[in-house]
């Protein structure tokens, strides 16, 4: 019977270690990406949540007109974008930040793709096999990761709604997950 008990005991310390490891970052869920009401303002910009408390966290996300945006606080300064990564619908918000040539990227979990947080410029490292002795350099494949604007009013933190008239490569996976639970494609 104690054989029982302690395997139990093992198979349950097992789950909710696996579930620790599944839910990754301690984000701060917001009510408005948790139950799909969102507050938006007469200027039209959503309400994402309190500043202290993204600049605790370091990110949070939210719905901006059904799309899972991520916003980031690094370094001073608040950057937001489409949740999903540009490649492969990666979840960012459980990404790493990185300093490249000076950029802070944050790096897909799923294929370690970098994204510049400031433009949404994907970025990878290349040689110019026509020089003498190639070195890997860092180059841009241009801007593939939606960046929305981010505002800050009197302690709140607020995402401009996306000018779709524009598009991005981010938009199919942001498209594809709309209104979808936060963690509906998680690998």
């Amino acid at each position: 019977m104690l054989d029982l008990v302690i395997l139990s005991l093992h198979f349950f310390i097992c789950f909710l270690i696996s579930v620790a490891i599944w839910r990754g970052h301690k984000d701060v869920d917001l009510h408005s990406s948790s139950t799909g009401t969102v507050e938006m303002e007469p200027d039209g910009l959503i309400l994402i949540g309190k500043e202290d408390d993204i600049k605790r966290s370091g990110r949070a996300t939210g719905k901006v007109n059904g799309r899972e945006v991520v916003v980031f606080y690094h370094e001073g300064k608040f950057h937001a974008m489409d949740s999903r990564c540009y490649h492969e619908g990666g979840p960012l918000r459980l990404g790493e930040i990185e300093d490249i040539n000076g950029q802070a990227c944050i790096v897909c979990p799923w294929h370690k793709y970098k994204i510049t947080l400031e433009t949404g410029e994907g970025l990878y490292e290349g040689i110019n096999p026509l020089e003498p002795s190639p070195t890997p350099q860092w180059q841009s494949k241009g801007v593939k990761q939606r960046i929305h604007k981010v505002t800050i009013d009197n302690g709140n933190v607020y995402v401009s709604p996306p000018d779709l008239s524009v598009s991005f490569d981010s938009d199919y996976f942001a498209d594809k997950y709309k209104n979808d639970g936060d963690l509906a494609m998680e690998k």
